[in-house]
């Protein structure tokens, strides 16, 4: 199946997408990615186990480094 046949389009709200970009590590990561890593840990939670938890905060120390070096490019620090 090539790509074409997998990927589709889905509506959603402007604040839905403002909090999809909120939950980004990079620019560059795309809104697939995000929504893998929401229902990754929404199973985790469902399991009940710590993981979801250690894997949320493991995001954000990401997202705060990724955040860091984009400022240092700019010159912001």
């Amino acid at each position: 199946m090539d790509n074409k046949q997998r990927i589709t389009t889905i509506k959603i709200d402007k604040e839905t997408k403002s909090r999809l970009d909120k939950l980004r590590v990079h620019h560059k990561e795309s809104y697939d990615e995000v929504l893998q890593k929401i229902l990754y840990i929404l199973n985790l939670c469902k399991s009940g186990s710590g993981e979801a938890r250690m894997r949320l905060l493991a995001i954000d120390k990401l997202k705060s480094l990724n955040l860091s070096k984009t400022k240092e490019s700019k010159g912001k620090y």
